[in-house]
């Protein structure tokens, strides 16, 4: 049984002012004045209560590669992020290519017990891009997975690609691409354009992404299956998106929030600490892509926590890991560059953090409205409040930030799971 929690004077995603009582992991009563001698009491005044935080897009790195991250570690980092389910990616040692992968990934969440972690099946076998992995046994597993991506490397092969989108349908699955001509990108380091010319880097031509995103909406409106194009960053990409969605075909796409604020101008420190596949791009395209997100043309914030350890990051660029850590600083970003301002409501913000991924990957207890009766899923936020980005006080065991240092208003102060505190700061 969960403790019960009674949060006092909470703004309902940005709106009326209402307590919420929280009894066995449901939402039990909405209203002004509720008293409830046995519960946990939550002040929540001038604060905003959201639907708990849902991300896509996560590397937990476990099994094998657990010197960057664990699903322990990871998770805590989730649940400080106000996260209550992530999607693990697929790119772990052994690869999540198999039933009883994707069943131990899932085993250990639960055990965990912060957040819920869903397994995400790799497309190919050893996510080689070469042979279909065996989707019908992981979306029939214990995992019950319908999220499929080879995230970290691009499914390039057209043919293999439609075979992946046809199968998918069978069990209402999606293809999560990660979107990167491997032959346009061999050997690039960052963002084709005038500040790579200038360090010597290799060059990451927009058209390496843009070129598979149109190709594969094409092949899923061909065979009509569900295709998600995760972290988008190009202003090419996204008037692809924009322009399939008037036609209705069936796409959705994701933002990291790196992609929402930084610029290839961080490259010219020549930290690798800003070294990031998809590559950070030009100021033209970070508008772009807020712009999108206001707009509905991208759909979701997907983090793409990136964990790796210290030496894989302070070594030469070119050496050097693709990757950031985001969890912990999702949000703060987001309200930051966009919720602050009006540029997104709250109710907008609500989707691209909980509703509308939970929507993508059919995560059922998720993303739920705040009523009477629903999941207890929840996330207390303080717009006032400020962040002061600290690596070492990170959760996550790595701690590759680019954010090191920097001041975000907006903070999360508590994390609800299932009825269950699992973040609460400053209440």
């Amino acid at each position: 049984m969960s403790e019960s929690i009674l949060i006092k004077g909470a703004s309902i995603v940005g709106g009326d002012v209402k307590d919420v009582l929280i009894v066995d992991g449901v939402i039990a009563e909405i209203s002004t004045s509720i008293t409830s001698p046995e519960a946990v009491v939550i002040s929540a005044k001038d604060l905003v209560l959201l639907p708990g935080f849902v991300d896509l897009h996560t590397h937990l790195r476990e099994p094998g590669r657990e010197n960057s991250e664990t699903i322990a570690t990871g998770s805590l980092a989730a649940a400080r992020g106000g996260y209550v389910a992530v999607s693990a990616m697929a790119n772990t040692l052994p690869v999540a290519d198999t039933a009883a992968i994707v069943e131990q990934v899932s085993s250990i969440g639960k055990s965990v017990g912060l957040v819920d972690v869903f397994p995400i099946g790799a497309v190919t076998k050893g996510l080689a891009g070469e042979e279909l992995a065996d989707l019908a046994s992981m979306a029939h597993s214990k995992a019950r997975v319908r999220v499929f991506s080879d995230d970290g490397n691009c499914v390039s092969d057209p043919l293999l690609m439609r075979r992946a989108l046809e199968y998918v349908k069978q069990f209402d699955g999606v293809i999560a691409q990660h979107a990167q001509d491997p032959r346009l990108t061999e050997g690039a380091q960052m963002n084709e354009g005038v500040i790579a010319s200038t360090l010597g880097l290799k060059g990451w031509p927009a058209v390496a992404e843009e070129s598979i995103i149109a190709r594969d909406i094409l092949l899923a409106n061909t065979v009509g299956s569900k295709l998600h194009i995760c972290h988008v960053t190009t202003k090419g990409g996204v008037e692809i998106i924009r322009w399939a969605k008037a036609q209705g075909m069936k796409v959705t796409a994701e933002v990291t929030p790196h992609h929402l604020l930084l610029t290839d101008v961080t490259a010219e420190s020549y930290d690798p600490i800003f070294k990031v596949n998809p590559p950070l791009r030009t100021a033209d395209d970070v508008e772009a892509l807020r712009a999108a997100l206001a707009d509905g043309t991208i759909d979701i914030i997907g983090t793409d926590h990136a964990p790796h350890p210290v030496e894989s990051k302070e070594c030469e660029w070119q050496s050097a890991a693709f990757g950031m850590v985001g969890l912990e600083t999702a949000f703060s970003i987001l309200y930051s560059t966009l919720i602050k301002s009006g540029r997104i409501s709250w109710a907008r913000a609500a989707e691209v953090m909980s509703s509308a991924p939970a929507a993508i990957a059919n995560y059922e207890n998720h993303g739920r409205p705040i009523s009477v009766g629903e999941p207890a899923n929840l996330t207390l936020v303080n717009p006032a409040g400020v962040m002061v980005v600290d690596r070492a006080a990170l959760a996550s065991k790595s701690k590759n930030t680019p954010f090191h240092g920097m001041e975000f208003a907006g903070t999360v102060v508590a994390t609800i799971f299932n009825g269950a505190i699992t973040h609460k700061v400053g209440l």
